[in-house]
């Protein structure tokens, strides 16, 4: 009898934990010696890379006593599951078009056939309005725009709504939440200290740009990853490029910053992979990943492509800087030129200078110069590199941060007397009111080759001091690679983007699925390897993602397309039929009722009670929050927005790591220290306390009463449920109200018609 068994990728170990659901029964009924972390067939072992090798290579054949398995041959249905255990993860497969003309609601059509299942209805207009203005610019409609679109009753006059919407700089809003959730995006560093990145949200304005522009995402990713290594590149490109700008960074005394840079190195390199690829390969640190055709050498193969890439800032003014600056720099240099010759800093700035360089080249010989060296180099950006300039070769930029680290700190390498005898602490604080007097430049961050030809190696297990292999820019070798060799991150993204790469396409259409419907057709939407889940309509996603790449990677038309289905109109009301064949809705026989994100449901209140200021993009705000959380914070108080800005919407609250706005914690925004594809829902008592006594929510509570209030006294009701609800009362909620509104009056109405679930819902 000859058994035929493949072993599902050469270099990976296979343990008896390695083994799927189905695959574990199978073995455990039909294999010999099965024991510990070991899988034995005979003499056939699948848990070493060597012994899996050899498996590869040819059939194994038992024969007499030894034969597999002993109580006969399998059953056809085993050997399947076996075959499909060996083969290729479903994600690596190329896109395979469905025949024939398809769409979404005939491809949709054909599951709930099987299951002989009929769709639900079309949602009332009122509800697929506010549905379509939420999913598409995170707002809902006004009472005057929800009327213009109940009284048009032309035939396309849904379509003409969605174009609208669709064209509003709000969209580009509502669709860089999500995307900012795979940046990481946040306004500061994290670490212990977290300093703030006031330079954070020129990045953000990009990514907005980009989306109400429906930049394709071919290019969309290529600036994103490379802007900065395009011909010619453009501001706005190398801003683009900041999206690896946020990865973490500490400023800790005693970190090393060769690890640092490793670790944001990885980050860089899992987040790549997860954002476009859909694939956990940061396991491949340690490690060949266990169930993805991801071996630790293509991980580090990967992150070559970072290796030499510095972080950098440029100058990068804002409307109505450049003419000041011109204006007055020349008094500035002047002035502080002047500052710094009084003070007569020159020679002991070159004995600093020189301290350091021999701290940076010899340390623990002078403890006092270690930590003065260590605290310079996490304190001033790039500093190292700077200090091993010539000040000759310096940019007045670099030369200005050393200068002032030095003016401020530099007591525990010269000394406490020399600094005292200078009056350094005295020079500081002129040179504080100096920049005061004449504000620099903005800046943006991004990244850029620096030339310096840094090798990568593979680190055994994943430790960054223990270097293996020397390994060459490629990307993963289970995935279709280009002729040629690679070498730049320029050429890593076009690789992304490329026709015969399967992954980026599926996930792209799986997370704007994801957006308009509460889950991706694939759920695991940042995990398409082998334990994430597989499609619920596989054919579905295959004709999204080719349809998206032969539209020229448009995001807009694919939108366009997804809500003026019948599939997105549905009502979403549950239906008893579907609890027993289909409960969680994975076949779309209806709708889902999705709750707000955080930043939504701020928007939304904000917008109701005609606080809402909607001016789009600009910096970040700090609203009120309540008292004693900015003290959770190390480095910086919370120095809240006073004006008008504290009311804009909620994806411009400034976002500190270690201390964030409580409304976004509590309902479920990530910390944004690692990529995100998928927020989670919760439901949790410090939620409704949020709504009912954060600041924000009282204030809104106020200005809704005073809006309700300036309606005929006859009419105060209907206009509270039209501009929270977008609705007239019930007769029963009418009743409910008019028995409380005596003891409550309109604040108490206002405060709990912004608690309730239908206001917090997307139907």
């Amino acid at each position: 009898m000859r058994i035929f068994l493949v072993v599902l990728f050469a270099a990976t170990v296979v343990t008896a934990a390695d083994f799927g659901r189905d695959v574990q029964p199978i073995l455990a009924r039909r294999c010999y010696g099965c024991h510990g972390p070991k899988v034995q067939m005979g003499k056939l072992r699948l848990d070493t890379a060597e012994a899996a090798q050899r498996a590869n290579r040819r059939i194994v054949e038992l024969t007499g006593a030894k034969k597999m398995p002993p109580t006969g041959p399998l059953p056809e249905a085993e050997l399947a599951v076996l075959r499909g255990w060996t083969e290729k993860p479903w994600a690596f497969q190329p896109i395979r078009r469905p025949a024939g003309a398809q769409t979404i609601d005939l491809l949709i059509a054909a599951e709930l056939g099987k299951h002989k299942i009929k769709p639900s209805p079309e949602a009332d207009r009122r509800t697929l309005a506010r549905r379509v203005y939420l999913d598409l610019t995170g707002l809902a409609p006004t009472p005057a725009e929800m009327d213009a679109f109940l009284a048009d009753r032309s035939a396309g006059a849904y379509e003409a709504l969605v174009e609208r919407l669709l064209a509003s700089p709000h969209y580009g809003e509502k669709w860089a939440r999500q995307w900012l959730d795979l940046a990481r995006y946040a306004d500061s560093e994290g670490g212990v200290q977290d300093y703030a990145r006031p330079a954070a949200w020129r990045y953000r304005d990009w990514v907005i740009g980009a989306l109400n522009a429906d930049m394709p995402f071919d290019q969309f990713t290529i600036e994103q990853l490379a802007g900065d290594l395009l011909p010619n590149a453009t501001l706005d490109q190398r801003i683009a490029a900041g999206f690896h700008r946020h990865t973490i960074t500490s400023r800790e005394g005693g970190v090393e910053l060769e690890r640092i840079r490793f670790e944001q190195l990885l980050d860089r390199t899992s987040t790549t992979a997860s954002v476009w690829l859909g694939l956990t390969a940061g396991c491949a640190q340690c490690h060949d990943h266990k169930y993805d055709p991801i071996p630790q050498r293509d991980f580090y193969s990967l992150m070559a492509f970072f290796e030499n890439t510095d972080e950098v800032d440029l100058d990068a003014p804002l409307p109505g800087e450049w003419g000041i600056y011109r204006q007055y720099e020349k008094e500035f240099r002047k002035q502080r030129t002047q500052l710094l010759e009084e003070y007569k800093i020159a020679g002991t700035l070159e004995y600093w200078e020189n301290g350091a360089r021999h701290a940076m080249a010899n340390p623990g010989l002078r403890p006092n110069w270690d930590v003065s060296y260590d605290s310079y180099s996490k304190l001033v950006d790039n500093g190292r590199r700077t200090l091993l300039k010539a000040p000759s070769e310096r940019t007045a930029r670099e030369q200005d941060a050393l200068v002032d680290y030095f003016v401020k700190s530099s007591a525990g390498g010269i000394g406490k007397t020399t600094y005292d005898a200078l009056k350094l602490k005295e020079l500081a604080e002129k040179l504080k009111k100096l920049d005061e007097k004449y504000p620099r430049l903005s800046t943006v961050m991004t990244l850029a080759e620096n030339g310096a030809g840094e090798r990568t190696h593979v680190r055994i297990r994943g430790n960054w001091t223990d270097k293996g292999a020397e390994v060459r820019p490629a990307v993963l070798a289970a995935l279709p690679r280009p002729a040629g060799e690679m070498r730049t991150r320029l050429d890593l993204a076009k690789w992304l983007v490329a026709p015969e790469n399967p992954l980026t396409a599926r996930v792209a259409m799986n997370r704007i699925w994801q957006e308009l419907f509460g889950r991706g057709l694939v759920r695991t939407s940042e995990d398409f390897g082998a334990q994430g889940e597989r499609p619920t309509h596989p054919e579905l996603l295959d004709w999204l993602a080719s349809e998206f790449q032969r539209g020229g990677w448009r995001m807009k038309p694919m939108v366009r397309r997804i809500v003026t289905s019948a599939t997105y109109k549905q009502a979403s009301t549950a239906r008893p039929d579907l609890q027993t064949i289909d409960p969680s809705n994975t076949l779309l026989a209806r709708q889902a009722r999705l709750r707000l994100p955080a930043e939504l449901i701020r928007d939304s209140a904000l917008r109701a009670s005609g606080l809402l200021n909607e001016t789009v993009g600009g910096e970040s705000m700090r609203p009120p929050q309540p008292d004693g959380v900015a003290d959770l914070q190390y480095s910086m108080k919370w120095e809240e927005t006073k004006d008008r800005a504290r009311y804009r919407r909620g994806l411009y609250i400034f976002l500190q790591r270690t201390a964030a706005y409580p409304l976004l914690m509590n309902f479920d925004v990530p910390d944004r220290t690692v990529s995100c594809a998928r927020r989670e829902t919760s439901n949790t008592p410090l939620q409704p306390l949020n709504l009912m006594n954060d600041p924000v929510f009282v204030e809104a509570a106020q200005a809704l009463a005073a809006r309700i209030e300036e309606a005929p006294e006859g009419q105060r009701l209907e206009r509270a449920f039209q501009l929270v609800l977008g609705r007239g009362p019930t007769p029963r909620e009418r009743d409910s109200v008019q028995g409380h509104l005596p003891r409550r009056g309109w604040f108490g109405v206002a405060r709990a018609l912004l608690n309730t679930d239908e206001f917090l819902t997307r139907e």
